[in-house]
């Protein structure tokens, strides 16, 4: 069973760091320190959203509309924060 933690762990610490790159090249690209022109950075870009879109448009759904402030990835991040949370403090159950 403490396998089965530890792969719940790596999937959260993978999940966590494509969120991290997400919202950091968001950052860049919006401060025009990124060009979407540039190939490998369109490929990362768009890699990136075709993984984390699903999730945020679900999030979306349930949010008031901001303008142009996207709450999705925030609440994503708190929701990934909470499951990693949740999964330590029930580490008893899985040794």
């Amino acid at each position: 069973m403490s396998s089965l933690y530890q792969i719940l762990n790596l999937v959260l610490d993978i999940v966590w760091f494509i969120m991290i790159a997400h919202i950091i090249m968001s950052w860049l690209i919006n401060f025009q320190v990124l060009n979407l022109r540039q190939p490998i950075v369109a490929q990362i870009w768009y890699g990136l959203n075709k993984l984390l879109e699903p999730a945020y448009s679900r999030i979306r759904q349930f949010l008031p509309d901001m303008g142009g402030i996207d709450l999705a990835p925030l609440v994503a991040f708190v929701i990934l924060i909470a499951i990693r949370i949740i999964l330590q403090n029930n580490a008893a159950f899985f040794f």
